[in-house]
C-alpha cells in the first residue's frame, strides 16, 4: 500500500521546524528516523497533511555532558548510543539497552526522540527514562518546557508532548561509579517488542534505589518496595514470589501468565544488578 498524498519539508534549524508545525498543527507528524513513522505512512494508519523532516537539524544529533548530566539530542540514532566509548555506568546501560534494540538496521536510523514521542509501552527508551528519571525538553513556539519522564508518558502511545512541540533534548543525571544496574526483557523472537520488561539501578552514593517494570498496557510502572527492598537485603528480597506481590500490588489486571512472565523480567534483571 502507498502513503496518503501529504506535502514535505526538510527544515535546517528547530526554529524554522517549529514554524513549520505550527502552520500545519495537528495534520502535520515529526519525521525522525522514520522506522515507526514509515510503516504507518505505508499502511495508512498515520495520513497526516505535511512531513515535517527533521533529519537536516544538526542540534538533535548532539551527545553532551554538561557537569554531572548527560544531555542527549532527540535526533541521535540507537546505533549512535551503542557505539559510544562510554565506561561510566550510565552509559553502560545506554550501549547495553541500545544494543538490544530490534536489528543494527533499525538502529542506525531510529531516534531516542521518536520513540519516546511515540510511547509504544514496549519500547526499551520509555522504560530506561523512566527508570532514570529523566528530563524531557520540548521546544515550541512559546519556548522550551521540561517535563519529568515520569510525568511525560501519559499512557500507551499517549504524552504530555503537545502538538505544536518537538522534542529537543533528553536530560540525564548521571549515576555515581558505584551504580549497579540491570536491564532484561523478554522476547518471543529476537528484535521484536519484548513481552515484559525488567529495571533496576541501585546507586549507594545518590541513595537512589528503582526498580521499573515495562513493556505493560501503559506507561512504565515503579516498584518502590521492593527496590528498597533489595537495596537493604540484596538478592535474598527478589525471590519470585516476592517480586509477583509487588506486581499485583502496583499493577491491576495481570493474568496468572502475564504476572509470571513480568515477574522473571524483574527479577532476572535485580539479579544482573546484584550479581558479582
Amino acid at each position: 500500500m502507498k502513503p496518503a498524498p501529504f506535502s514535505y519539508e526538510k527544515p535546517g534549524s528547530l526554529d524554522l521546524a517549529i514554524k513549520s508545525l505550527a502552520q500545519t498543527g495537528s495534520e502535520a507528524r515529526l519525521l525522525g528516523g522514520g522506522q515507526t513513522l514509515g510503516p504507518m505512512l505505508n499502511l495508512r494508519l498515520a495520513t497526516p497533511a505535511r512531513i515535517v523532516d527533521l533529519g537536516s537539524v544538526d542540534s538533535l544529533r548532539r551527545i553532551e555532558r554538561r557537569g554531572t548530566t548527560l544531555t542527549i539530542g532527540a535526533g541521535v540514532t540507537h546505533a549512535t548510543i551503542e557505539d559510544r566509548s562510554d565506561p561510566t555506568p550510565t552509559g553502560r546501560l545506554l550501549s547495553y539497552v541500545a544494543s538490544t534494540i530490534a536489528f543494527r538496521a533499525i538502529r542506525n536510523r531510529g531516534t531516542i526522540g521518536g520513540s519516546l514521542a511515540h510511547a509504544d509501552p514496549a519500547a526499551d527508551w520509555v522504560t530506561v527514562m523512566r527508570l532514570l528519571d529523566a528530563r524531557i525538553s520540548l521546544a515550541g513556539p512559546s519556548g522550551v518546557r521540561r517535563v519529568q519522564a515520569r510525568e511525560f508518558f501519559k499512557g500507551a502511545f499517549s504524552t504530555d508532548l503537545r502538538p505544536d512541540e518537538i522534542i529537543e533534548t533528553i536530560d540525564i543525571d548521571e549515576l555515581s561509579d558505584e551504580a549497579r544496574w540491570g536491564y532484561y526483557k523478554i522476547c518471543r523472537k529476537v528484535g521484536e517488542f519484548p513481552e515484559a520488561t525488567g529495571a533496576i539501578v541501585l546507586d549507594p552514593a545518590r541513595r537512589m534505589a528503582r526498580v521499573i517494570a515495562g513493556a505493560l498496557e501503559g506507561p512504565p510502572v515503579p516498584l518502590p518496595d521492593l527496590a528498597v527492598a533489595v537495596a537493604r537485603d540484596g538478592i535474598a528480597a527478589a525471590a519470585l514470589a516476592a517480586v509477583k506481590r509487588a506486581l499485583e500490588s502496583a499493577v491491576s489486571g495481570l493474568s496468572a501468565v502475564d504476572l509470571q512472565i513480568h515477574a522473571v523480567a524483574v527479577r532476572r534483571a535485580i539479579s544482573q544488578a546484584i550479581a558479582p
